[in-house]
């Protein structure tokens, strides 16, 4: 007999792991999370955010929190560039700004924070919401059978095991997760290219970073190539090395493999520019360049999600932010299933929905990588590069939790642009400000704990439907005299809908589906188009 139940046991205490336990609580699921180390983050990894993992934060209650802990790390909205060495005069310019081009799209900014700044914050946002903890703890083993998970977990510190019975079980347990290789699920894509480094040190470089706002600084080096982050005092950070130049004048791909605590501060003074500055090493933390993902993201009861489900190169920054976007999707369909709102067919489309963006975003991080960093890798099938906005803020959903057309436009982009949003089912729903009750605010702020229904100013119809369907639907009318005050054609223009139109947006933010103009039977639409939505038996056709 198991020890004891929980909903959800969440394997992996890390940034994706806090980060789904920090949504889960926030929807009232009991779960626990178990973590083999005995605290957050030590090393400074996965240090920038884009605006869609912002907005998660946000619905979180943490965007203040976070904004503050960042500040006190790096200076933020600074540049990104390539240079030989910090001493060059020649600049190539990725990113004048990290914000450049996407003010406006968001309440939030891109920003960077470490782990180490981010992750105490989720956990403790996590527990503040009733979740429980436990650090040093590993995960000994498991079973699943038809009606649940069972599994073994045993603490560190003594030794001892207990048996955990749950309902479903999330591997957050990283790149090369035990987990994954216990069901057998292969990882698809490109693979292991690189065996890198990142050295952690300390030197007085203010007087080479002067007063320029440098956020990420590439060095492209004829004996190295790599990348720069800089403390806000200038007095330390670290440098990340892909790869380093044998003495033939060939690419040497396994730089972790072959450095000792010289060889490490030789190459932070090379990449400066200084070959006589004092550096002293800190730490020295070897990694793999790959870009693939798992060709499942589920297997019966149990998630994969953040790098056991996809690993990718820090080139763009997409790793972190992919996993915590999985969270996200994840969270809300364990809820309505947890707590009987929803079908357990909800939870496949877990799967049909993260997998082809995870595979999509990987090969953007290897795209980047071999243009920005090592063009001597294989161009063969290389995917063209999408706009960085498009990848945070334009995925596309694709599944039966989404009710779009039965024939989708082939024509259609893989990515929604922010920047001119269609409002097609399957993708975010546009940022749009708003005042509510006085208080002006995002449209994205009323989104997080069930569906909501946003219509134009005419269409208060669709607004009585909603009434029948409380508690699974709230509605709004979006209009500059509407229970969201909003610039007279703003949510029209921005969702593709007319002024008797409708969308249904869920609660991780998507729509699900919308009605460009009025219907004659709004109250029978919408309550098909919940039954839908929510796997609920005897879900009728198609609601288009």
């Amino acid at each position: 007999m198991p020890d004891r139940h929980v909903p959800v046991l969440v394997v992996g205490g890390s940034l994706v792991g806090l980060s789904t336990s920090v949504l889960l609580a926030g929807h009232g699921v009991p779960h626990l999370l178990v973590e083999r180390h005995r605290g957050t983050a030590i090393h400074p990894r996965a240090a920038s955010f884009h605006q869609r993992t912002m907005e998660i934060f946000r619905s979180a209650g943490l965007q203040e929190a976070v904004e503050q802990a960042a500040a006190e790390e790096f200076v933020q909205n600074g540049a990104i560039v390539s240079v030989e060495t910090l001493t060059s005069d020649e600049v190539t310019y990725f990113y004048r700004s990290f914000n450049e081009g996407v003010e406006g799209l968001s309440p939030t900014s891109r920003l960077f924070i470490t782990q180490i700044g981010l992750e105490p914050l989720l956990r403790d946002r996590a527990r503040d919401r009733g979740a429980e903890h436990l650090y040093g703890t590993e995960l000994v083993s498991f079973e699943q059978d038809d009606d649940g998970v069972t599994s073994v977990i045993r603490s560190r510190d003594d030794g001892s095991e207990q048996t955990v019975r749950s309902d479903y079980l999330v591997a957050a347990d990283g790149a090369h997760s035990p987990i994954r290789q216990r069901l057998g699920i292969e990882m698809q894509g490109r693979g292991t290219f690189a065996e890198c480094v990142t050295i952690y040190f300390k030197a007085d470089m203010r007087e080479l970073i002067r007063d320029r706002p440098l956020s990420v600084v590439y060095i492209s080096h004829p004996e190295l190539l790599g990348f720069f982050r800089f403390s806000f005092t200038g007095d330390s950070g670290f440098l990340a090395v892909f790869s380093t130049t044998n003495p033939d004048g060939t690419r040497n791909t396994h730089a972790g493999k072959e450095l000792d605590a010289a060889g490490c501060a030789e190459l932070v003074r090379k990449a400066l520019g200084r070959p006589d500055m004092a550096v002293e090493v800190d730490d020295v933390q070897p990694w793999t360049a790959a870009a693939a993902h798992a060709a499942s993201f589920r297997h019966g009861r149990v998630f994969l999600a953040g790098d056991s489900a996809h690993t990718m190169p820090p080139t763009g920054g997409f790793g972190g932010n992919t996993g915590v976007a999985d969270a996200h999707d994840l969270a809300w369909k364990l809820a309505m299933v947890a707590d009987g709102r929803a079908g357990a067919g909800l939870l496949d489309t877990y799967d049909a929905e993260r997998r082809p963006v995870g595979a999509l975003i990987a090969e953007q991080a290897y795209t980047r990588y071999v243009l920005r960093v090592d063009p001597s890798l294989s161009k063969d099938n290389l995917a063209a590069p999408l706009d960085d906005a498009s990848i945070e803020l334009g995925a596309v959903y694709a599944s039966a939790a989404v009710l779009a057309p039965e024939r989708p436009d082939p024509s259609a982009p893989p990515l929604d642009d922010p920047r001119a949003p269609s409002g097609r089912p399957g993708t975010r729903a546009a940022h749009l400000s708003i005042t509510r009750d006085g208080v002006d605010m995002s449209i994205l702020d009323v989104f997080g704990a069930s569906f909501v229904l946003l219509t134009g100013p005419n269409g208060r119809a669709w607004q009585q439907s909603a009434a029948s369907q409380v508690p699974d639907l709230v509605a709004f009318r979006v209009a500059p005299d509407g229970d969201l005050v909003a610039a007279a054609g703003a949510l029209e223009d921005a969702y593709g809908i007319g002024s008797d139109g409708a969308v249904v947006v869920r609660p991780d933010g998507v729509i699900a589906w919308r009605s460009t103009g009025a219907v004659a039977d709004p109250t029978g639409v919408v309550g098909s188009v919940l039954q839908r939505l929510l796997f609920r038996s005897g879900a009728g056709a198609p609601v288009t």
